[in-house]
């Protein structure tokens, strides 16, 4: 069951991500200064793609949950009911949403660790 000790492990393989304590004493990883996912108590909130995210809202209720919290797209995640290969899938779509298309291609052409 992926924790988001694993997310957060993830996120930092990935190109020009930083981890930023926000004054409410959330987590935030962000890439180029823009915010892609978010610890913030026992809530983990990731930054998908709008599409994808409106599907799973619809599919998968039990796991992904519209954000109360935030502005524009973002969802609650279930962290624990993800298994690990998808959790990568989700910091990398989350990531991608924010990441500048400099990072997104140096990763695509197998510089850095990635996903």
């Amino acid at each position: 069951m992926p924790s988001f000790d694993d997310l957060r492990r993830l996120a930092l393989r990935l190109p020009e991500v930083a981890e930023i304590v926000q004054p409410d004493g959330a987590l935030a990883l962000q890439a180029n200064g823009r915010t892609f996912a978010v610890h913030w108590g026992e809530r983990v909130i990731l930054k998908l793609d709008r599409h994808h995210q409106e599907i799973l809202f619809d599919l998968r209720p039990e796991t992904f949950r519209r954000c109360k919290v935030a502005m524009g797209y973002w969802s609650d995640l279930a962290i624990e009911t993800v298994d690990e290969a998808e959790l990568a899938a989700l910091v990398r779509e989350a990531w991608e949403t924010v990441a500048p298309k400099r990072a997104i291609r140096a990763l695509e052409a197998g510089e850095g660790a990635g996903l």
